[in-house]
């Protein structure tokens, strides 16, 4: 028998017995995790006179301690301990020790006050009982996230220090089997200390004010899991597809195995992926962390025909497979690991023009999605986390940015089950971007950091891309140490070196951050090709101000400070470094002045919803010279005035539903540059014979212009139908109805308030930092004041699902007038609206979060429409439901199902 053979044999042989079926080996189940969340107090070190040591035996006396649950923050307990006032609230934040800062100033850059509180170190302190089922097992103590350093003891000894325990984004486990009491009562003390201006740790930008803590604490979970003497971490599964046809894949399985004992272990790694069983033998050195890989050339089973892929909402279904993992040594399995995998592949390219373009599974995807921010206290949870990311869903975006803002395990799990994308990322405007000032520390946490992040993160199909630059490029060193990290980790996805146009050792980022970040008239986001207009592809961008519907502002600011606008309104406005002034002089030009803050809010839903909906529509119309573009922002760290589309209480105003209506998936619209009708069609297929419709309205109702067309609109594309006629000036403004049909079902609907002259942008004057570009000539409706008052006919039919309920509201306009900015809400009706949001008591009748199919619409004279809400019935509050609509000239009523 010759030698090549004598290999194949054996190499068949092995294959055989590697593949044996898991279900033929022992299984045992893991011991019972334990997560240490209930249970803590805090303490500041300033007032704790003994070391870890003691503080770490069970019994310490903590009596005069707070107490406190994990994850959270120092400052985030002490406001729900009613230590300090609710810093949401008003100039509250102010009044807290520590925020004797400018407000102007980045607090994250200045040394703390020496009379801060928060300027010591703090005590982490919990007692806990391990499971009996942990003896003989290696123990582990993990921590998710730390801010920003800390020493740590356990029962007495000491497991880690400031040292080597240090760094926002790193993920730190310990081996604490000998100090462990399985059975028992175990005590664990951590001294967190807070971070310095040199640190990388999390900055609020001028998203919203620093607390004067810094964000000081044990900001993510910390959990205990036993194994045996090997663990297995960081399962992930990388797909490659046979592109074009994505008729099969190839699965590259990937985990970390770490040999916590004194000698060398062997063992075997086995495999499932549904009917897919797949196994190797390892052996670990001592101590050793060893990667351990199964690819489809070795393992040929691991090549998958017909795959079902995973997409984004739009495109398709959000397939799942399991991948379950075993590490087997002398047959007892060591530990055990189970995930969910999307079967897709992500790429991108540059093109000619220098923008770049993302592909799903072989075809292009026009990214359009938000930035995410924390909570100012980072305080969270996973109701809220499904709350916000259906908001995501229901507004068609498509993708979030987490600029330095990355979520835990579970909000990532919940984009997968859900079809958004995630666009993670460093930070800017902090050490994060500056890199000569790096020290021998910066460098070996920035690139642990990157390296925690990208093992953790790498299995979501969700996550597609990650910017290891902001708004600036990392300097050739620091690139090619992040680049090395991303090879030895086998991230599959593209990256990208920073949020703005940058061509380092990598190349061309193909993206661009070039502002706005203030309100801009609508027609600019088609008429600019030097900034934010639509081309390329914008990673953040804004027509800045989203003023919340009059309920938040009520929440937000004390009675005295409610109207006029003044310094309290601007301290949540970007803490001065934004103002309001741009948005609201548009307003009083465009729709005249406010008399009250009833009416401010009510007019500045609609130029939130105008401003926001014609930049997504530009966006969508331009597509692919316009690639992607980023929102800023989704959502607000604290009560704001900018930058969202739903606000800190998770109230939807006009920017929402502006976004809503402008990224449906199969859209018709209108452009403001050239008064062309366009059909927008998001979807991988073509829609034969669509019947678009256009009517043109004076201000009096009277029918000006009428046009119905039949159109093939093909996949993945934007379609010019026809151009309105230039109008003259016989009516002080005018209104464009749109309607798009498909086989007599309405699909798309979509109406604007037009100037009888034309908007113009004054590119001319625009300032050198591109923050904002003037407006030459107004649009002028102000006629809107005029419109007759109308009572609209209300009626309200529940189901109720389970825990969901869906509102039925039927709405007809019986007057001659237009009913304009019609809202809706559901509402809360009897005497239990008193709620608590977080630490706040409030009054408060709606109900939310609640997702309505529309809002802030229009109806035509004689016109009746149908509208469902969803909500759930335990947000309720034991009250009952009913639906109030109310608008700029419609009479707020209510009523009842």
């Amino acid at each position: 028998m010759n030698m090549l053979r004598i290999l194949l044999l054996i190499f068949a042989t092995g294959n055989l017995l590697l593949s044996a079926p898991l279900a033929a080996l022992q299984s045992e189940a893991s011991p019972t995790p334990v997560t240490l969340h209930d249970g803590w107090a805090i303490q500041s070190s300033a007032n704790v006179h003994d070391d870890g040591t003691v503080i770490s035996a069970v019994g310490f006396n903590v009596d005069e301690w707070y107490p406190a649950t994990v994850p959270s923050t120092v400052l985030g307990t002490l406001v729900k301990q009613r230590v300090y006032p609710d810093p949401a609230i008003g100039m509250n934040l102010r009044t807290i020790p520590g925020t004797s800062y400018p407000v102007f100033s980045v607090f994250t850059d200045i040394q703390m006050p020496p009379d801060s509180p928060f300027r010591h170190s703090w005590w982490y302190r919990t007692e806990f009982k391990l499971p009996a089922e942990y003896k003989g097992k290696t123990i582990w103590l993990g921590f998710d996230g730390i801010n920003y350093r800390a020493n740590m003891w356990m029962n007495g000894r000491q497991v880690a220090s400031s040292t080597k325990m240090a760094g926002t984004w790193r993920l730190f486990e310990f081996d604490i089997t000998a100090m462990a009491r399985p059975g028992e009562t175990n005590a664990l003390a951590v001294e967190v200390f807070p971070p310095q201006p040199k640190d990388l740790a999390i900055t609020l930008v001028d998203w919203a004010p620093m607390p004067p803590d810094k964000e000081m604490g044990i900001w993510r979970a910390v959990h205990i899991t036993a194994t045996g003497p090997v663990a297995l971490r960081y399962p992930a599964v990388l797909t490659r597809l046979n592109l074009p046809a994505t008729d099969q894949a190839e699965l590259t399985v990937r985990a970390e195995l770490k040999n916590s004992s004194n000698q060398p272990i062997e063992g075997v790694l086995k495999g499932k992926v549904e009917e897919i069983e797949f196994s190797q033998p390892v052996k670990l050195e001592a101590h050793e962390t060893q990667v351990v890989r199964f690819t489809p050339e070795t393992f040929p089973q691991l090549k998958v025909a017909h795959p079902r892929l995973w997409w984004p909402a739009q495109l398709g279904a959000q397939n799942l497979y399991p991948l379950d993992l075993q590490f087997v040594v002398n047959g007892q399995v060591s530990d055990s690991s189970h995930i969910r995998f999307g079967v897709r592949q992500i790429t991108s390219e540059i093109d000619a023009a220098r923008h770049r373009i993302f592909q799903i599974n072989g075809k292009n995807i026009l990214i359009r999605g938000a930035g995410y921010s924390f909570d100012m206290l980072l305080r969270s949870s996973p109701e809220r986390q499904e709350a916000e990311l259906k908001y995501v869903r229901d507004m068609n975006l498509n993708t979030i940015r987490f600029e330095g803002k990355l979520e835990d395990d579970h909000f990532f799990d919940l984009m997968d089950e859900m079809g958004i994308l995630g666009m993670p990322g460093w930070c800017c405007c902090d050490n994060w971007e500056r890199w000569p000032g790096w020290d021998k520390e910066e460098e070996p946490i920035a690139v642990a950091s990157l390296r925690d992040q990208i093992r953790r993160l790498e299995r979501h199909p969700s996550v597609f891309t990650f910017l290891y630059g902001s708004d600036r490029a990392a300097p050739p060193e620091v690139e090619k140490a992040y680049l090395q990290v991303l090879e030895e980790s086998d991230w599959p996805n593209p990256s990208v070196a920073s949020a703005g146009d940058y061509t380092t050792t990598a190349g061309p980022t193909g993206v661009k951050m070039l502002a706005p970040y203030e309100w801009v008239a609508p027609t600019y986001w088609y008429v600019d090709t030097k900034r934010g207009g639509a081309w390329s592809f914008a990673t953040e961008i804004s027509p800045g101000p989203a003023i919340p519907p009059i309920e938040s502002l009520r929440r937000m600011l004390p009675e005295d400070h409610l109207w006029p606008i003044d310094s309290v309104w601007e301290y949540h406005a970007g803490g001065m470094s934004f103002t309001l002034k741009i948005f609201t002089q548009a307003l009083e030009k465009r729709y005249g002045p406010s008399h009250s803050v009833e009416q401010y809010a009510q007019k500045a839903q609609m130029q939130a919803y105008e401003g926001h909906r014609a930049m997504m529509e530009a966006y969508g119309r331009n597509k692919y010279t316009s690639t992607g573009v980023i929102q800023w922002m989704l959502n607000n760290a604290w009560p704001s005035m900018i930058w969202h589309l739903y606000d800190w209480y998770l109230r939807p105003g006009g920017s929402y539903y502006g976004v809503k209506r402008a990224c449906e998936p199969l859209h018709v619209q209108y452009s403001y540059d050239d008064r062309s009708i366009v059909v927008v069609n998001s979807y991988y297929k073509e829609f034969p014979k669509l019947k678009v419709s256009a009517k043109v309205y004076n201000l009096d109702m009277t029918e000006r212009f009428s046009r119905e067309i039949t159109v093939d609109v093909g996949a993945d594309s934007s379609t010019r139908v026809f151009t309105l006629p230039e109008f003259d000036a016989r009516s002080e403004m005018y209104f464009v109805d749109l309607r798009l049909e498909n086989e007599g079902s309405l699909k798309s609907r979509n109406f604007y308030w037009l100037p009888a002259q034309a908007e113009t942008v004054d590119f001319e004057n625009e300032p050198g930092s591109g923050v904002w570009t003037p407006t030459k000539t107004f649009a002028d409706y102000k006629a809107l004041d005029s419109l007759p008052p109308v009572d609209l006919d209300l009626k309200v039919q529940k189901q109720t699902d389970g825990a969901q309920d869906t509102m039925t509201v039927t709405l007809h306009n019986p007057s001659k007038a237009l009913a304009y900015g019609v809202r809706l809400k559901v509402k809360k009706i009897g005497k239990n609206i008193t709620g608590a949001y977080y630490y706040e008591t409030f009054v408060d009748d709606e109900v939310l979060p609640s997702l309505w199919e529309d809002n802030y619409i229009s109806l035509l004279p004689g016109e009746t429409r149908q509208v469902t809400a969803t909500y759930n019935p335990k947000d309720l509050g034991g009250n009952t439901p009913g639906v109030e609509v109310s608008g700029l000239n419609v009479k707020t009523k209510e009523a009842r199902p």
